[in-house]
């Protein structure tokens, strides 16, 4: 139970260092105080374990949407409805106090190495932190003290993204080089560390190139150096085993260490769950499924598009599910899927899937699906990403070779039974469907655009449903995809469909009179289920909530006005968005 100290340490924290929070200048005698711990590398472990909470819970990994899987209501960020907040959640500090205070108190451990290894673990949270923040809001103050009742830095303003970012990868390259080598799946290591660098600098070196920020060049040079001394050096690779290895990744009760370098855990002895089932199966969770443009990003086995193929816009989900990329199937329900435990075929349910494609990432067997009952293990870094990472940070940089490609692309193509990317192909005549304004990326211009959108599709299809695709777009400057219809599964017109091929009807679709159907789910057109064409065409979601984009104010998030009041206009306001103060 080790790794899942970080969950319950942070009942004790609050009563060990109440001083530090309810009394900011002095310490109580009857209390702990910074003198008189930290002295071992069991009381750093225990203290920095609470930092471990920085991490997203399981809604926030599985329960992605932005424009890849549709639910029943829609995000402000999708809809464009944010207002200025008075105070915001993602706009607090407390955890950056706790892990500077550490910082500056460590040196009461008397153990060179351990206090190194956990000064890094102290730092490596904190460049998580702040590069959560530069997400979110761009500029930010950069604090590293512990800030007490008269500080004068509780009034500063904000930092350029860029000394935040230069402050960042000081953190990160400290924690690479003292936390340790050795493989932990649920603690952070010299190769979270490694992952995280990465992550941050293919984050903010393509934000800077796509939104016209000079000095992207650098960024995404440190990006490809830390992903190949990764790929290189770490020991972890691409899990391919078993007959359906993606989909197994992702079910197992434990975590695959061979992949995963930092998992979340969860045991429902000690009461750690989330509803990762529930969310797929619950016809009062949202109701997610995959939307049809993206469903067609997925290749065919010979490495061909899908929208290559005639008539793919009208198939049914059975012929679109043929000679397809693997994790297709293992990824949502499709013709042949059995769920775990179960010998009967489970087809995709409309009444829990609002676009037909049902998704099955993370789903264990049916004890699960009551609420919060689900225990698998949730991704936080692995390894697929930093591959990816790396491939595309030197596609963007115009460096990517084709033996770059077989060293990062091709590992997970031959997992998902994919035909290798040729990067001469790519280029020379780049994908019209990713290409498009419609059902691809606007932006990607230049001699490698090609493989650029490639890899995009790669990374769209590989990290589904793990919390990327949001900042992804962000990245990428392509919000305007929020505007797009949101569309799923065809259907030519009244009648029953067998949607897994099993000779029974699992759809009924009826105007008029109510027909008698042994369909698990029947619908009203125009009434219970609408289609682009009206009588026949794809389902079509959301008509009835306009959604605007707004570039370039929708960037980035606007900061709350309390903080702003706080420090009489120091901290300034985001571009674009109004808050009614006077500076």
């Amino acid at each position: 139970m080790k790794h899942s100290l970080y969950y319950l340490i942070a009942a004790f924290l609050p009563v060990m260092f109440a001083g530090c929070e309810s009394e900011l200048d002095r310490f109580p005698k009857d209390r702990l105080t910074p003198d008189t711990f930290f002295k071992t590398g069991a009381e750093c472990e225990l203290y920095t374990s609470d930092f471990y909470t920085l991490f997203p819970d399981g809604s926030d990994i599985y329960g992605e949407g932005a424009d890849i899987i549709s639910k029943t209501s829609l995000s402000q960020e999708v809809m464009g409805t944010r207002t200025v907040p008075a105070t915001s959640s993602t706009w607090t500090w407390t955890k950056l106090r706790d892990i500077n205070f550490f910082l500056e108190h460590s040196h009461n451990c008397t153990d060179e190495d351990q206090r190194l290894k956990y000064e890094g673990i102290a730092r490596f949270f904190r460049a998580y932190f702040y590069f959560e923040k530069v997400k979110r809001y761009g500029d930010v103050p950069w604090v590293d003290k512990a800030l007490d009742s008269s500080s004068d830095e509780l009034y500063m303003g904000r930092a350029p993204r860029k000394e935040i970012i230069r402050h960042i990868f000081e953190d990160l390259d400290f924690a690479i080089k003292n936390i340790g080598a050795s493989k932990e799946l649920y603690r952070v290591s010299k190769w979270t560390a490694l992952a995280l660098k990465s992550r941050v600098a293919l984050f903010e070196g393509t934000f800077r190139k796509y939104h016209g920020i000079d000095g992207w060049e650098d960024i995404l040079k440190i990006c490809a150096e830390a992903s190949s001394e990764f790929i290189s050096n770490s020991g972890y690779s691409i899990s391919n085993s078993g007959s359906t290895p993606y989909l197994t990744l992702f079910s197992n009760l434990k975590a695959d260490g061979t992949e995963f370098v930092l998992a979340r855990a969860y045991n429902s002895d000690i009461g750690l769950r989330h509803d990762a089932n529930g969310y797929v199966t619950s016809m009062s969770m949202g109701r997610p499924g995959l939307l049809k443009d993206i469903a067609d990003m997925y290749l065919m086995t010979d490495g061909t598009p899908f929208t290559s193929r005639p008539g793919y816009e009208t198939m049914s989900l059975p012929d679109q599910s043929k000679n397809r990329d693997k994790r297709f199937a293992q990824t949502f329900r499709t013709p042949g899927y059995k769920r775990i435990g179960e010998s009967a075929l489970s087809a995709p349910n409309l009444s829990v899937c609002e676009t037909g494609y049902q998704p099955v990432k993370y789903l264990q067997a049916a004890k699960y699906d009551s609420y919060n009952a689900s225990m698998v293990d949730l991704p936080i870094f692995r390894a697929a990403e930093v591959y990816l990472n790396f491939a595309e940070a030197k596609a963007e940089l115009g460096t990517l070779t084709q033996a770059d490609i077989d060293r990062a692309i091709k590992p997970l193509r031959d997992r998902a039974g994919v035909a290798n990317l040729s990067l001469s192909k790519a280029n020379t005549s780049p994908d019209p469907y990713l290409s498009d304004p419609l059902t691809g990326y606007v932006n990607v211009k230049g001699d490698n655009k090609g493989v650029i959108l490639e890899i995009r599709r790669e990374r769209t299809v590989e990290l589904i449903m793990e919390g990327f695709r949001y900042w992804d777009i962000m990245r990428w400057h392509e919000g305007q995809r929020f505007e797009r219809p949101f569309i799923g599964l065809y259907f030519p017109g009244e009648g029953e469909y067998d949607l897994n091929a099993d000779g029974k009807p699992d759809v009924c679709i009826w105007s008029g009179s109510k027909p008698a159907t042994s369909a698990t789910n029947s619908y009203e057109l125009e009434k219970e289920i609408f289609l682009t064409g009206k009588t026949s065409g794809n389902i079509i979601l959301h008509t009835d909530y306009p959604r605007k984009w707004t570039d370039p104010r929708d960037y980035l998030y606007p900061v709350p006005t309390d903080d702003r009041i706080l420090t009489q206009g120091a901290i300034t306001q985001n571009p674009g968005w109004t808050d009614g103060l006077s500076f």
